[in-house]
């Protein structure tokens, strides 16, 4: 079967030349964004309840921008003055440049990983002297804890947000030829707005291997994913696939 409409299920890019508009244009497509998933930020009150006092660290671990976002609204809610002591660990450049709404970037000390948590230890191991606190949401992948806690770290989590399901009812009636995912929280919104899903026709896309155990654990087929050798992103096994089945 042909595809003519995909629904994405985070939010729509904010870049005009996003691949995904590329792919629309190119492929002759109607691409749809709606996130499946939403974060809410953690009342200053429950993060106290987690005997959190921020003014003990010495160094703040940041694996996103929601960890950014939320971090610098509890220190608000707090009434905490940011020190320009603090030292900031990044996972990725895109936090670290993130973090640039909050903080001049010139006068804090901000170290930066490669990409995924592990590929943070090396440069963490070098502060092992550190106080480090660990702004998270609800939802924190074994590897981040595990890693800290190997090296021998003196950390502490801090959950200032939460992950939570959005109201999709809107979409009951509304049928697409695929369906892209990018985590399980995305598999267990669809199942919790829809208890009764069937995937029949519905072509189903995940990225990561999280997200393929849990598009298999709820018994869906999966027939695009990513990432591969030879289509590291979405769009490219999207592309990759339509060109497949549109040309018959």
């Amino acid at each position: 079967m042909k595809v003519k409409t995909i629904l994405v299920s985070q939010p729509e890019p904010k870049v005009e030349n996003s691949p995904y508009f590329e792919l629309q244009e190119k492929k002759k497509v109607k691409i749809d964004f709606i996130p499946f998933i939403h974060v809410e930020g953690v009342p200053a009150k429950e993060v106290r309840a987690q005997k959190i006092d921020l003014k003990s660290y010495s160094a703040i671990i940041l694996t996103s921008r929601n960890a950014v976002d939320n971090f610098f609204r509890i220190a608000e809610e707090m009434r905490y003055k940011v020190p320009d002591t603090l030292k900031y660990f990044c996972q990725s450049e895109a936090v670290a440049y993130y973090l640039q709404k909050y903080v001049v970037y010139r006068k804090r000390k901000i170290y930066v990983g490669k990409r995924t948590f592990s590929e943070m230890a090396p440069i963490l191991k070098k502060y092992k002297n550190e106080k480090f606190l660990l702004p998270s949401s609800d939802v924190l992948k074994p590897e981040v804890p595990n890693v800290l806690d190997e090296l021998k770290l003196n950390w502490k989590r801090a959950i200032c947000y939460r992950t939570v399901v959005s109201d999709l009812s809107h979409l009951k009636d509304v049928y697409y030829d695929i369906l892209v995912f990018f985590s399980p929280s995305g598999i267990k919104s669809l199942f919790e707005n829809f208890p009764d899903f069937e995937q029949k026709d519905t072509r189903i896309a995940v990225f990561g291997n999280s997200t393929v155990k849990a598009a298999n654990e709820a018994g869906l087929k999966i027939n695009i994913q990513a990432p591969t050798p030879e289509t590291p992103s979405m769009t490219m096994a999207l592309e990759k696939y339509i060109d497949e089945v549109n040309k018959k």
